[in-house]
């Protein structure tokens, strides 16, 4: 199972190096006031990495809600 996943990460990272070699382009991106031009490549795995950042704590918080609902409650 190891080599596996290790394969899927080895495939998975040659994906992302193709992509990122592909689209070399840059885009101009704004939020507000703030502009900022950044090579196309580069926003997409920013963005990607902000997706799994706040994927990850929004699946801890729904655990920690469960986990919280299933604890036994002491008698009062």
């Amino acid at each position: 199972m190891r080599y596996l996943y290790l394969a899927i990460v080895i495939l998975m990272t040659l994906v992302v190096v193709t992509f990122m070699v592909q689209n070399s382009g840059s885009a101009t991106v704004s939020l507000l006031s703030f502009s900022a031009t950044l090579p196309l490549s580069l926003l997409t795995f920013g963005t990607y990495f902000l997706g799994m950042l706040t994927g990850g704590m929004l699946i801890a918080f729904i655990r920690s809600l469960v986990r919280g609902a299933t604890k036994p409650q002491p008698n009062q």
